[in-house]
């Protein structure tokens, strides 16, 4: 493909996308194929030809599109939403032009600058303290700083590193010698709730360290008394207690966790503390939303996901630690074929000592985009706008009369389910019941939605959060929801 051709096939490809965009609405959201239906479509080797990009194009609509599961669809409230918009895919098609591999700053002054701008006016968006700043006021290098993630998982084990490195540290200034410090590491000890996201877990069994999981409270959220006794019981074992994540709109239902006790608790007990906002980070673009997030200002470490509610195509994750002194001592390797810029400079930042891998992609380059072209009042109204219908969706549940809501509804997301006294039966009826209609709404085809468990209590949580949904995509929901709720309820008292 020579640049002409591609200047053809590629505006052909955006008249693809802006088709898709114009008509996902119209597919049933949800891919319905079976396992394994692509191998048996295919060729099972490459194909020692090329082959022409009509060829690759009619395979997409007809092979690929049947097995795609829409999540930019308006009608699609699945798990947490994958915000896409058009700036961001215009500053990702800038960024595989360039195709960098941004390893250092040497690499593409640009990458490694703009990212450090980006994720200080993100972080000053979202009203972030100073101290994770890279950049002072007064236009001198800060301690702390952001960086680009690929996701919030990775971000959880970059952080549960530098804590490692933060303790061991703290047991040397202590007197404890390397040979002592290497006998010790496995007794290090990170904290989560039941409600913490699995990339907790996955980050503590990646480093090997212990893993407590503590007993979330009656609204689902991690409470200072209970991270304190699971601390008391440890130490008196004889074990180090070094990390906790507190959770600011956990997956399940977007609880919030005791922010400021768990950082009264971390400071006493010198644990890193690391705040898990991949959801509901975004609102803090809005004001009225961030006294839910006191003590925030207090974490080590605070990370949230643009590419779920803010606008921006996977992948986009948003970490900024306090001081970064841990994260790039941990983290960096020196080598000869890796140069370092000569004398110093506030902006030679190498991100890939605050990452797992070498190379890293120019992702600030949308995020700049998006920043941009939709400006902090269009992302707090995309935010505002996803409240007020998830609000609306609530209170029409309720009028109902038939559900019941079980968690508080405070941004996108709605738990509920069918009321147990709407049901003839036992718990495990009821259980039945709602996790018969979760299937029966996806089945049906016009919305998709997924269900989650509560303490053995089966719940349906639709996340409101489309870029592109509107309040009447918001009320097909509730008319899907309420017409499948009346035919398994029928069909419930007719067994």
């Amino acid at each position: 493909m020579d640049v002409n051709e591609f200047r053809k096939r590629g505006k052909e490809m955006v008249d693809f996308i802006a088709d898709y965009y114009e008509n996902v609405d119209k597919a049933p959201p949800m891919s319905t194929v079976q396992p394994g239906y692509l191998y048996s479509l295919m060729p099972h080797e490459a194909p020692e030809e090329p082959e022409s990009f009509e060829d690759i194009q009619r395979d997409i609509e007809t092979k690929i599109m049947p097995g795609m599961t829409h999540w930019q669809s308006r009608n699609f409230f699945g798990w947490y939403p994958s915000n896409s918009s058009f700036p961001a895919m215009l500053g990702d098609m800038a960024s595989s032009m360039f195709n960098i591999v941004g390893f250092n700053w040497i690499c593409s002054p640009a990458a490694t600058e703009l990212e450090t701008v980006v994720m200080d006016w993100l972080g000053k968006l979202i009203g972030l303290n100073s101290r994770f700043m890279a950049i002072k006021e007064d236009g001198t290098e800060g301690d702390g700083g952001g960086v680009i993630q690929g996701t919030a998982s990775e971000a959880h084990i970059v952080v549960m590193i530098a804590a490692r490195e933060m303790t061991i540290d703290r047991l040397k200034t202590n007197g404890m010698d390397d040979n002592n410090v290497d006998l010790v590491r496995h007794k290090l000890v990170a904290y989560f709730s039941d409600q913490t996201h699995s990339a907790g877990q996955k980050a503590a069994n990646i480093i090997g360290c212990q893993v407590r999981i503590i007993k979330s409270d009656a609204n689902f959220r991690l409470t200072k008394r209970a991270l304190q006794d699971a601390i008391c019981k440890d130490k008196s074992a004889g074990l180090i207690p070094f990390f906790v994540c507190a959770t600011f709109g956990t997956t399940n239902t977007a609880a919030i966790d005791d922010l400021s006790g768990i950082a009264d608790t971390a400071e006493t007990e010198h644990l890193w503390l690391h705040i898990d906002a991949a959801y509901a980070g975004a609102a803090l673009v809005c004001p009225e939303f961030r006294p839910l997030a006191h003590g925030i200002e207090r974490a080590h470490s605070f990370n949230f996901n643009p590419h779920k509610w803010m606008l921006t195509n996977f992948d986009c994750s948003a970490l900024w630690v306090a001081d970064s002194t841990h994260l790039v001592g941990a983290l960096s390797i020196e080598r000869e074929y890796l140069p370092k810029v000569k004398g110093a400079s506030d902006f030679v930042k190498d991100y890939r000592n605050w990452q797992l891998p070498l190379g890293r992609r120019f992702r600030a380059l949308k995020l700049w985009f998006v920043m941009r072209m939709y400006g902090a009042s269009g992302i707090r109204a995309h935010i505002r706008k996803h409240i007020k219908e998830a609000k609306w969706l609530e209170a029409q549940l309720v009028e109902d009369g038939r559900f019941e809501i079980m968690a508080p509804v405070v941004f996108g997301l709605v738990v509920f389910r069918v009321k147990a006294s709407i049901i003839a039966g036992n718990a495990h009826d009821v259980n039945k019941t709602n996790a018969e209609l979760v299937k029966r709404i996806n089945n049906d085809g016009r919305v998709f939605l997924v269900g989650t468990k509560l303490r053995g209590v089966d719940a349906l949580r639709p996340a409101i959060g489309s870029s592109r949904g509107t309040p009447e995509n918001t009320a097909l929901l509730l008319k899907v929801i309420k017409e499948c709720t009346t035919n398994v309820l029928s069909e419930h008292s007719n067994q």
